[in-house]
C-alpha cells in the first residue's frame, strides 16, 4: 500500500544507452542518490527482438525513503528490471510473462518533492529515450502537472496509511479468529471511520 509511479515502455532506435545512462547518473549524483550502472550497450541487432538474452542494460537509482527507479531493460529494448528478469523471465506462463515488462515505484514515503523530480526526469527521458512509453501515476502529476491535486492524493494515502496503522494497532487479532476474519473486522472498521 502507498502512492506509486506504473510504467512501461520500451528503448527507441537510434537513441544512445550510453547517453541516457550519463545523463541519469548525473542527476543522481546531484541529489546524491545511490545509483548502479548496468550494461552499457545493446547487443548489436538486438532491439525490437521478441527474445532477449539473460542481461541487463541501463541504470536504476534510489532516492532516500523510496523504492528503486529502474530505467532498465532487456536486450531487446523493452523495459524490465533485475528483480522482474529474475522472477518473470523464464516463466512459460503468458499472464506471468506480461509482468516481466510493468514496472512501478512507489513514491509514498519519499514525499512531494521526490516524486515530481521523478515525474519530470521520465517525461524528459520520455521525450528523448523511450518509445512506446505509457505512465500511470497514481498521484496523477504525470496526467495533470497540478501540485495542488498531487498534494491533496498524498494526504489521502497518508490519511489511508495512518488509518490502517491505527486500526492494527487497536484491533488485535482475537484470540481463534482467523487471518480472514481479523482482516474482515479490520476492513470494515476502517470504512466506518471513513
Amino acid at each position: 500500500m502507498g502512492l506509486s509511479i506504473h510504467y512501461s515502455g520500451k528503448f527507441k532506435k537510434g537513441a544512445s544507452l550510453p547517453q541516457m545512462i550519463e545523463e541519469v547518473e548525473d542527476i543522481a549524483k546531484i541529489y546524491k542518490w545511490k545509483y548502479f550502472v548496468f550494461d552499457t550497450d545493446f547487443p548489436a541487432q538486438s532491439l525490437d527482438k521478441e527474445t532477449y538474452n539473460q542481461r541487463i542494460y541501463g541504470i536504476n537509482f534510489t532516492p532516500p525513503e523510496c523504492e528503486t527507479v529502474s530505467l532498465t531493460f532487456l536486450s531487446n529494448g523493452r523495459m524490465s528490471s533485475l528483480p522482474h528478469l529474475k522472477f518473470f523471465g523464464k516463466t512459460a506462463a503468458q499472464t506471468e510473462q506480461e509482468y516481466l515488462y510493468m514496472l512501478s515505484v512507489k513514491t509514498q514515503y519519499a514525499g512531494i518533492e521526490t516524486h515530481k523530480i521523478i515525474i519530470h526526469l521520465l517525461k524528459y527521458l520520455n521525450k528523448k529515450y523511450f518509445s512506446e512509453f505509457k505512465v500511470t501515476d497514481e498521484g496523477q502529476y504525470w496526467e495533470t502537472g497540478d501540485e495542488e491535486r498531487l498534494k491533496e492524493v498524498f494526504a489521502r494515502y497518508n490519511k489511508l496509511i495512518d488509518q490502517f496503522a491505527s486500526s492494527v494497532e487497536n484491533f488485535p487479532i482475537k484470540k481463534g479468529e482467523s487471518f480472514m476474519e481479523y482482516f474482515e473486522r479490520l476492513l470494515d472498521q476502517i470504512r466506518k471511520e471513513k
